[in-house]
């Protein structure tokens, strides 16, 4: 039987570019390769090829067909777990700081759109972590004051407030990020990618990483080639460990997503959503919708699945994305019928402490890496590549202090896959039972 859901090996936001850059076939110098063609590479060569630098960035597949180019598209100014998480383990100096450096993380993506005249679809409308149950008022309340008290520009939004704005009924209250907003990640990384290459950065794409080599200057090899530089930089974020450094660093997690057919007039004059906000609820594993510039429904998530041994857990996932179908039916009953265009998905680097990683290793020091973005990779690793390029200047970035902390690392296995696997079964639970209390609700 044919599956229901058209599924799509990487997205319906990328294809193999045709301008694609032809593997590396020989040996040769450069002042820095970078191992990885998404946002952390692409913005991490931007940065140095200002400065003169001489860059190679060598991707496995085609620049943008990782993580950058699956994600859902939303700008938004999230880290770690959430706020109170972040008071109670780094304390309100700290936690203040990490705020501060995702608002500046978002300003960076914007400017970096309009510096490269980037046409992704980029709507500064803000995201809203939304409650679809009562029970999650008291706590979105608590989280908008406390980002408030630490300078984040969120607010709590009541029921009158989030029906003034159209949002569609099923998102009870919520906090509205007001920095960033939604854009087409595909666009977005495939605009780095003509920026790279028209600043003269060396692209070379099926171009896997086999092996990198320590010294003074380290040794990239690929199946038919090798980059000797004085700096490498591990642009990998959830393909990690497939470099051989750094492999309990970050734990990667599938997601899914689907994408429907274009609504009609009187679809969207059904759903409301004038302002076309980001969503994300605030679900244990959220569920994350986007009405798109395209007037389709971008949902995704819900259900997340862990590989053993930081493997990437692999992809055509038909109880998710029927998990995920059935939430967009009950968020929007206006659509139950509407037609599903693309199933897909992509990974997620989850780091310990959920806060992205900086920092450098080899004996010489020159293996530097930018990882963990722990699913909020469209504004943070685009950030992050501007650190890396300071890094490697001898310069420090203005924000590095706020990642700067003893970096954790995943248990051996099988700890990290069972303890993953349990707390993924329990937020699981929890986020069932809040549904069913949902449809409870909707029945009275």
């Amino acid at each position: 039987m044919e599956h229901p859901y058209p599924y799509r090996e990487i997205s319906p936001w990328v294809e193999r570019p045709a301008d694609l850059q032809a593997p590396l076939s020989h040996d040769l110098d450069a002042d820095v390769v970078v191992i990885g063609g998404g946002y952390t590479g692409l913005s991490t060569a931007l940065s140095l090829r200002e400065q003169g630098v001489d860059v190679v960035v060598l991707e496995q597949g085609f620049a943008g067909s990782g993580a950058s180019g699956r994600n859902a598209g939303h700008l938004a100014p999230t880290i770690g777990k959430d706020v109170p998480t972040l008071l109670r383990f780094f304390g309100r100096e700290r936690a203040s700081q990490l705020v501060r450096f995702a608002d500046a993380a978002v300003d960076y993506t914007e400017e970096t759109i309009r510096k490269y005249d980037i046409d992704c679809d980029y709507r500064a409308s803000g995201n809203v972590m939304a409650g679809v149950h009562p029970k999650h008022e008291d706590k979105l309340r608590k989280a908008a004051s406390a980002a408030h008290e630490l300078g984040a520009d969120m607010r709590f939004l009541d029921g009158a407030e989030m029906r003034e704005r159209g949002l569609p009924e099923a998102f009870r209250c919520g906090i509205h990020e007001e920095r960033g907003g939604t854009l087409h990640p595909g666009r977005f990384v495939l605009g780095l990618r003509r920026a790279a290459l028209a600043a003269g950065v060396r692209l070379f794409e099926d171009s896997g990483l086999l092996s990198l080599e320590d010294g003074a200057r380290v040794v990239a090899r690929t199946a038919a080639g090798s980059v000797r530089a004085d700096f490498a930089v591990l642009a990998t974020n959830a393909y990690t460990r497939s470099t051989g450094r750094r492999k309990r660093a970050v734990a990667p997690l599938r997601v899914s997503m689907l994408e429907t057919v274009p609504l009609d007039d009187a679809q969207l004059e059904a759903i409301g959503w004038r302002g076309r906000e980001g969503v994300y609820t605030a679900h244990e594993v959220l569920e994350s919708f986007r009405l798109s510039a395209q007037n389709t429904i971008v949902v995704g998530t819900k259900v997340v699945r862990q590989g053993y041994g930081g493997a990437l857990p692999s992809g055509n996932r038909p109880e998710a994305f029927a998990a995920i179908h059935a939430a967009l039916r009950e968020r929007l009953p206006a659509l139950h019928d509407v037609e599903v265009a693309h199933a897909w998905g992509g990974w997620i680097a989850l780091t310990p402490d959920f806060l992205p990683q900086i920092g450098a290793e080899g004996r010489n020091g020159n293996v530097l890496h930018g990882i963990g973005f722990c699913g909020h990779g469209v504004p943070q690793a685009t950030l992050m590549g501007a650190m890396l390029a300071c890094r490697i200047q001898g310069r420090e970035h203005e924000w590095e202090s706020a990642l700067r902390r003893r970096s954790l690392s995943w248990p051996p296995e099988p700890l990290t896959w069972l303890g993953g696997t349990l707390l993924n079964a329990a937020f699981a639970a929890v986020d069932r039972r809040t549904d069913r209390q949902v449809r409870a609700l909707s029945r009275d």
